[in-house]
């Protein structure tokens, strides 16, 4: 995509945790979730979000990323949880659009929505109820059922994946990994987003993995029991 893997790693080194509350740019994208030390890259093409990105740059350099109930449009309504995301990434083509990388830093919960006479939405966000702590391990248990589960979808939907480089993957990176790409509903990612812990957040990737592979095979789903 051209951006730059050495700007990526130094967004990662410098990791830091953003103030509890602030002010930030919204981008409302039904699917795309972000988590924290999760990078997402986004091209950006819409006149709004051109202006989004524009002024980010000259500003703080935040993004807060957050689904919408509903395919986005002015004032559809928001899920009260999203989350920051750092610019670490960027790349402007020649017509104005941009391949942008974020940074999850913090997952937010919405305050309210600010006019700012912008073309794109801004909100108040604050970020105290949220434990963004690097996590500890997962039992060995939850985290082969990940694996495991993760595999079965994979050859259910006929994808090709590099299963060595998946099981190279922490715990974290795997676990948020196959929840930003996997394709679930916008419920389910939001579910994901919310999870208190990165336990919790597994368990419930392998559930929804389960089901979604029934939906694939037209299989019984027999539910994991923790």
């Amino acid at each position: 995509m051209g951006t730059d893997p050495a700007a990526a790693a130094l967004g990662a080194a410098l990791y830091v945790s953003v103030s509890r509350k602030m002010r930030v740019p919204l981008f409302p994208l039904p699917g795309a979730i972000l988590f924290p030390r999760s990078q997402l890259p986004l091209h950006i093409f819409e006149p709004r979000y051109r202006e989004m990105v524009r002024d980010a740059l000259e500003g703080s350099g935040r993004i807060g990323m957050i689904q919408p109930h509903a395919p986005e449009d002015e004032g559809a309504p928001l899920y009260p949880v999203g989350c920051v995301g750092e610019i670490v990434g960027v790349e402007e083509l020649e017509d104005g659009r941009y391949n942008i990388v974020l940074l999850g830093t913090s997952r937010f919960r919405l305050m309210t929505e600010t006019d700012l006479d912008t073309a794109y939405r801004n909100a108040e966000v604050e970020t105290e109820m949220f434990d963004e702590s690097e996590p500890p391990p997962l039992s060995m248990t939850l985290r082969a059922e990940v694996e495991r589960e993760a595999r079965r979808l994979g050859d259910a939907m006929r994808l090709s994946v590099d299963w060595a480089a998946v099981r190279r993957l922490d715990d974290e990176m795997l676990v948020n990994a196959i929840a930003q790409v996997a394709p679930f509903d916008v419920g389910a990612k939001q579910a994901l987003l919310e999870a208190a812990t990165l336990s919790d957040r597994a368990d419930l990737l392998v559930q929804l993995m389960q089901f979604q592979r029934a939906a694939v095979t037209g299989a019984e789903v027999q539910p994991t029991l923790q």
